[in-house]
């Protein structure tokens, strides 16, 4: 059963089905013959999935991070003012989720 408040695990649900119709030859992709047939296009263009994919679910996750973090740092820091140094290093924690990745993509785009 679905909890109200999962919207990640239906964003990544929907990226799965959307995934399955959308690109019904991905399973046949590392198969020997699909490479020699196709020069290995098919798993260029998984190389630039997967880094699209890694990219897109960070940012979806430091936004969801970024939201919960900073309607609870904003009411501390309304009632405490002082701690507004420390809001800011948890907002960019989760700010930094999206920059690992980022860089798994350019890494991911480095090996194609």
């Amino acid at each position: 059963m679905i909890k109200e408040d999962n919207y990640l695990g239906r964003v990544c649900f929907f990226i799965m089905a959307a995934s399955i119709f959308l690109f019904p030859d991905l399973m046949n992709a590392a198969t020997a013959e699909t490479v020699q047939n196709n020069n290995g296009n098919n798993l260029i263009d998984l190389g630039y999935l997967s880094a699209a994919i890694a990219v897109g679910l960070a940012c979806l996750a430091s936004a969801y991070a970024f939201g919960r973090i900073g309607s609870a740092g904003l009411g501390a820091v309304s009632e405490k003012p002082e701690l507004t140094g420390r809001v800011l290093i948890f907002l960019g924690l989760a700010e930094g989720i999206a920059i690992y990745g980022l860089i798994i993509a350019i890494m991911i785009l480095n090996k194609l």
